[in-house]
């Protein structure tokens, strides 16, 4: 069978920083824990050259970028090796755009990992716009890998948690965020916010002169009816559910500290015209203190709102 058609690797993005390497790490951990393979995968950017470069310091430049490309994949390689003796781990190169090339080929993975800032990254910017763009886009679910900074390793132990809100965007990140917990044999919270002005059209839609201790009350019983599927279907798994009154961001980060990971649901559909993060994911993708995965329903869900 063509290994590009069984969407089963884990497709890591390495540029030889830090961030990616964490990435890389992390992506054989995974790999480890699903018995699957690891896909290394680095796109080269040729500089645009001034009209009168000759072909042969062009190619000079090629080859050289090429060639550093091939160091970094090597690197990646024997990290992977080293955080997971053993694992299947395969290299790629190809000349083009990052984000295109990635977006383009997380068609044919199960999982992009990438990390939260390339080289190119500016000091002061938080996530890359790698990151940010094939989280937008990718064709499948996309982990960010970061620290409490950019730059620092993920955390290793802690719970699994994630954003609730009954819409189909969210059902495929309770999907996803049940089996990591499953796989890594830790509690999954699962958090539902909402703020005393208006509420998700999903759970209920409230007027101005209403009981908020009962609203309260109303919101824990459709979380608790949401997720009694799931605890059925992943027995094993420890699930704490949470109902904040606050807005999705604030109300997740603080639920989530001392996580491993967070899992939140988008609308993106995988094309690069109009369309981008909500403003949860992206928030998250800039603030959250560990890893963060952006999750897309299947094609045909019936989405009605996203993070």
């Amino acid at each position: 069978m063509d290994e590009r058609g069984t969407r089963d690797s884990i497709l890591v993005g390495v540029d030889g920083s830090t961030s990616s390497l964490h990435a890389t790490r992390w992506a054989a951990g995974e790999a480890a824990a699903r018995h699957t393979t690891v896909h290394l995968f680095h796109a080269c950017v040729l500089p645009a050259l001034g009209p009168h470069t000759s072909a042969a310091t062009e190619a000079g430049i090629t080859e050289d970028l090429v060639q550093q490309g091939h160091r970094w994949l090597r690197q990646a390689r024997a990290e992977a090796w080293h955080a997971a003796p053993g694992i299947d781990v395969r290299t790629e190169l190809r000349v083009g755009l990052p984000v295109a090339e990635l977006i383009e080929e997380s068609a044919h993975a199960r999982l992009v990992v990438l990390g939260s800032r390339g080289l190119g990254g500016f000091k002061g910017m938080l996530v890359g716009s790698v990151s940010s763009g094939v989280a937008a886009h990718g064709h499948c679910p996309v982990v960010v890998v970061r620290g409490r900074m950019p730059d620092d390793p993920p955390p290793a132990s802690g719970p699994v948690v994630v954003g609730v809100d009954g819409s189909a965007v969210s059902d495929a990140a309770v999907a996803f965020a049940f089996e990591e917990a499953g796989l890594r044999g830790v509690p999954l919270v699962a958090v539902h916010t909402w703020v005393d002005v208006s509420v998700a059209e999903t759970w209920s839609v409230l007027p101005f002169d209403i009981d908020w201790d009962a609203v309260a009350e109303e919101e824990r019983g459709l979380l608790a009816e949401r997720m009694a599927g799931w605890q059925e279907k992943y027995p094993e798994v420890e699930v704490r559910q949470e109902v904040v009154c606050d807005r999705p961001v604030r109300g997740l980060l603080a639920s989530a500290e001392g996580a491993q990971l967070i899992v939140v649901g988008s609308r993106g559909r995988g094309t690069l015209t109009g369309m981008g993060l909500g403003s949860t994911s992206q928030a998250l993708l800039h603030h959250s203190a560990c890893p963060v995965a952006v999750v897309r329903p299947a094609a045909g869900s019936d989405v009605r709102e996203g993070g």
